[in-house]
């Protein structure tokens, strides 16, 4: 089953939080979103070293978006959290699998991967967040812009 993990759904929910634009400290985000403090200071931490949250030190700092909710996608917040969308070992990338030589299935692999990708990053925080559940339809037939895969290379 592919699924995301409970760390990346929080994520999602800490960047939502924030959609407003106003600072708030990772106490505060804690307290509106029930996710624990623990937590939502390590996810604050792994999402501004992914450079999708900025932090403001000082008495009145706090967290903020580094982007525009439009321009987060749920590609950028699984990679920020889990690494990138990849099925197989062999989606990730040449040389992760020990078949790979004799392997017949692996460009398939890939290239599905590659279409979950482009559907992740056709889906902006923005998405998320609204409530009617329809999202935008991806072109599955363009290369997936951002940390894309590379096609399997045989020796």
């Amino acid at each position: 089953m592919l699924r995301i993990s409970r760390l990346t759904d929080y994520a999602t929910v800490i960047l939502a939080s924030l959609g407003g634009g106003s600072l708030a400290s990772a106490a505060e985000i804690a307290e509106r979103t029930h996710i624990g403090l623990p937590t939502v200071s390590k996810l604050l931490k792994e999402l501004q070293h992914a450079g999708l949250v900025n932090s403001v030190r000082g008495a009145r700092g706090g967290y903020q978006l580094a982007r525009p909710a439009t321009a987060i996608s749920a590609a950028d917040i699984i990679d920020a959290v889990e690494g990138p969308v990849s099925l197989t070992e062999c989606s990730s990338g040449s040389g992760q699998c020990g078949i790979e030589t004799t392997c017949t299935v692996g460009n398939g692999w890939q290239g599905i991967s590659q279409s979950i990708r482009r559907a992740l990053i056709a889906i902006s925080l923005t998405d998320l967040v609204s409530h009617d559940g329809e999202f935008p339809t991806p072109d599955l037939h363009r290369p997936a812009t951002r940390g894309g895969w590379r096609p399997l290379v045989r020796s």
